[in-house]
């Protein structure tokens, strides 16, 4: 909620962008592969950990542990057995279990998804590709506060760290997998 409120500090215009997120996750769920929410909170202590960053960045601040801005957008709310790891940075590797659930599930490709583009997307796009595995960012799936930004990490993310494909091709490639379960 804290990156699509538009009373938070830290808000992108994400209106289409969920709506995208939502048809991946409905076709995500239909091929059986696994779906992790992650979300930045900061409690006490987390303050204290993350304090480069927070100093950077102090909006980071409205993301407090236990507040509504922690909590995933109700139009694309969890199932109660998909995990949703806690972050205090902008990757969703650095400090979570997502590479061990990833090697358990045996996956060999991520599709990342979610705000902002330049930041959090980027930097778990690297990671992923860094943990050996194949990203995919559907460009219609994310989104930035600065469009400039959101191009240009777009561009770069295609040019060197994984591949960034329309929503359409992404359905596509999940749907092919539902076909796939049922032969």
């Amino acid at each position: 909620n804290g990156f699509t409120d538009p009373a938070s500090p830290l808000v992108c215009d994400l209106d289409d962008t969920i709506d995208a997120i939502r048809r991946l996750l409905e076709a995500a769920r239909r091929a059986d592969i696994p779906v992790v929410y992650t979300t930045v909170s900061y409690g006490e202590g987390d303050k204290v950990t993350a304090k480069a960053f927070i100093e950077k960045v102090p909006a980071l601040l409205t993301l407090e542990a236990g507040s509504p801005w922690v909590e995933i957008d109700a139009r694309v709310a969890p199932r109660p057995e998909e995990p949703v790891l806690n972050k205090l940075y902008a990757s969703a590797f650095f400090g979570t279990p997502l590479g061990s659930l990833l090697a358990s599930h045996q996956c060999d490709s991520v599709i990342v998804t979610g705000a902002s583009t330049s930041g959090c997307v980027r930097a778990t796009a690297v990671d992923v590709l860094q943990h050996g595995y194949r990203p995919v960012v559907p460009r219609e799936a994310v989104g930035d506060r600065n469009p400039a930004a959101h191009d240009a990490t777009l561009y770069d993310i295609d040019l060197k760290y994984g591949d960034v494909v329309s929503l359409d091709e992404c359905l596509e490639a999940l749907g092919a997998l539902v076909g796939a379960h049922a032969g």
